[in-house]
């Protein structure tokens, strides 16, 4: 995990992705955001990159190729998988079904989308204040 690296955000919601940036810009981290609209566009972006970004926050429920795909394909791909990339959905997905297959696909987090501004701000920054203290196999 590179603490330094770009978060990768995959939302195909503009307004959604409007108030993410807006939230990232309060909070003040220096991390690089890249937006990327699905999760196939997103695939091609880790394929093609020899960046490691610092962490993934995922929609379930995305065009081309949905958040659990995604999840899917890297894990099965050796080469992104070692990259250590924590993948976190954040969605407003949810029912026991769609939290049972996230976790099946080991993701490091769940956090249901809130509805209020100053509570996206917390949700956000609880998953980079902890990403941040974690340590992992190739951060050392």
């Amino acid at each position: 995990m590179n603490k330094d690296g770009t978060i990768i955000i995959i939302e195909d919601d503009k307004d959604d992705q409007f108030v993410l940036e807006e939230v990232f810009g309060e909070l003040g981290y220096p991390n690089k955001r890249m937006y990327f609209s699905s999760g196939l566009k997103a695939l091609d972006f880790l394929y093609s990159t020899s960046d490691r970004p610092f962490l993934i926050i995922s929609d379930i429920n995305l065009p081309e190729l949905n958040g659990l795909e995604l999840r899917s394909k890297i894990q099965q791909d050796a080469d992104l998988n070692l990259k250590c990339i924590p993948y976190i959905y954040f969605t407003t997905a949810l029912n026991q079904q769609v939290v049972i297959d996230a976790y099946s696909t080991s993701a490091q987090g769940f956090f249901v989308k809130p509805g209020t501004y100053e509570e996206i701000k917390e949700a956000i920054d609880v998953m980079i204040k902890y990403w941040k203290k974690c340590a992992a196999p190739n951060n050392f």
